[in-house]
C-alpha cells in the first residue's frame, strides 16, 4: 500500500530556507508522477511543483526561481528545497501521487495519494 509521510517543515523568518521531504513507500508503477501543494488558512490547496518519472518537471510561477522540486530515486524520497522565503509562502506542505500519466500535474484532483502535511511558517 503506498504510503507518504512528509518532514522538514518549521518556522524561519524572511528570507530563510527549508527543505522539505517526503518519503514514500508501496509504489510500483512505471509511469508516474509526484507534486507538492500546500494549502493556506482558508484557501484552496495550490499547486506548488511536480515530477515526473523521466525526471520533467513543471512549477506555479510563484515557486519558479526560488523552489526546486527533486528527487532520490534510490531513497524513494521527494525533496522541495525552498529559498528566499517570505510570509505568503506560509501554509501546510503536502506531498501527492498519481500513478499514470495524464491530469494536470499542478491541479489537485489529479492526484490519488497524499501525505499528512508539514507545517511551513515564515514569520517577517
Amino acid at each position: 500500500q503506498l504510503q507518504l509521510a512528509e518532514s522538514g517543515g518549521g518556522s524561519v523568518q524572511t528570507g530563510g530556507s527549508l527543505r522539505l521531504t517526503c518519503e514514500a513507500s508501496g509504489y510500483t508503477d512505471a509511469d508516474y508522477y509526484m507534486g507538492w501543494f500546500r494549502q493556506a488558512p482558508g484557501e484552496e490547496r495550490e499547486g506548488v511543483a511536480a515530477l515526473f518519472d523521466n525526471g520533467d518537471t513543471q512549477y506555479a510561477d510563484f515557486a519558479k526561481g526560488r523552489l526546486t522540486i527533486s528527487k532520490d530515486n534510490a531513497q524513494n524520497t521527494l525533496y522541495l528545497q525552498m529559498n528566499s522565503l517570505k510570509p505568503e509562502d506560509t501554509a501546510i506542505y503536502y506531498c501527492a501521487y498519481r500513478p499514470t500519466y495524464g491530469g494536470r500535474p499542478l491541479e489537485a484532483a489529479a492526484y490519488n495519494h497524499w501525505g499528512q502535511g508539514t507545517q511551513v511558517t515564515v514569520s517577517s
